[in-house]
């Protein structure tokens, strides 16, 4: 497993291919190890000169049904599972290569993409861990769909979701991160769509590459996919899924209690952007082991870390 303390990145490189969920064009992926305190960064490899940009929040350019990332021109669409995937496995630095400019849909989870991270394996890194920790409430949206961030003193996702269509429904999951927890409970769980949207989204040039093979396609009253749910739940658990993606774009963890009721990409969106707004609702924490099982958080004082007002793009 590794130091609790330390940064971590992946011991060698790792490769996938697919699909891209909405452009429907083949595409692949390399993910590499990360120098300490860099973070996420997208290197775009199918144009000259192979442009680079740091997955952040101030990068963002699209939240329409996935989150996007961009920079002077160069783009990677529908960033949020893999994103999901390195966080989810604790990964803190990572350089993602792609040839195209949407990352491979796969099964439409994390769940390959953390299988491929297991397989290459994590190393420590010679720096501590850095951190957000929320101090006091921040939060975004309005009564119908809204999203918060609260003091904790570990990272949890609650998250409801409320459909009228009656196989979705209203289903709430309250999870709290650790590695395992996340390959556990969160990995599997596939995107959804409804029949009902295909043909709009598609004469709109999107879902292209959308199937049964890699999304949940709910009917009027029932899944159409042949082999059903993989949990009764799964639904809420891609959204917790698609939101630890989303919120590692702060570019670094979280230390805190993210609370979600019908949120998606734009309002995780607008609460990053209310995070890095009141600084006086957070502080920048480094990890520190004092004794053997004996963590503590040392509050750092730099205001110019990785993901916060970065000095790089």
């Amino acid at each position: 497993m590794g130091s609790l303390i330390q940064q971590k990145t992946l011991m060698g490189t790792v490769e996938f291919a697919g699909i891209a969920l909405h452009t429907g064009v083949e595409t692949s992926v390399r993910i590499l190890p990360g120098d300490p305190d860099t973070g996420y960064r997208f290197r775009r490899t199918d144009i000259p000169g192979a442009p680079e940009m740091a997955a952040t929040v101030k990068n963002i350019s699209d939240t329409l049904l996935s989150t996007s990332v961009g920079l002077n021109g160069a783009s990677v669409k529908t960033v949020e599972h893999l994103l999901s995937a390195l966080a989810g496995s604790g990964v803190d630095n990572a350089v993602i290569e792609v040839d195209g400019d949407e990352i491979p849909i796969l099964d439409g989870s994390a769940a390959p993409f953390v299988r491929g991270i297991e397989r290459i394996g994590l190393v420590d890194q010679d720096v501590s861990k850095r951190m957000i920790r929320v101090l006091r409430e921040i939060k975004a949206g309005d009564q119908n769909a809204h999203a918060s961030l609260s003091p904790a003193e570990s990272f949890s996702v609650e998250f409801t979701i409320d459909f009228t269509n009656p196989t979705v429904g209203r289903q709430s999951m309250e999870f709290h991160y650790s590695p395992e927890a996340y390959r556990k409970e969160i990995a599997f769980a596939r995107t959804f769509g409804f029949m009902k949207d295909v043909e709009k989204l598609r004469e709109n040039g999107l879902a292209l590459g959308g199937s049964f093979d890699n999304a949940v396609v709910v009917g009027d009253d029932r899944v159409l996919n042949p082999d059903g749910l993989r949990a009764p739940d799964e639904f809420v658990r891609h959204k917790i899924l698609d939101t630890i993606g989303d919120l590692s774009l702060l570019g670094i963890p979280i230390l805190g209690a993210y609370y979600g009721h019908r949120a998606g990409h734009a309002i995780n969106r607008t609460l990053m952007q209310e995070v890095l707004a009141n600084p006086n609702r957070w502080e920048l924490v480094c990890l520190e082991e004092r004794e053997p099982d004996s963590i503590i958080y040392r509050s750092i004082q730099e205001s110019d870390l990785y993901g916060i007002n970065p000095a790089s793009p």
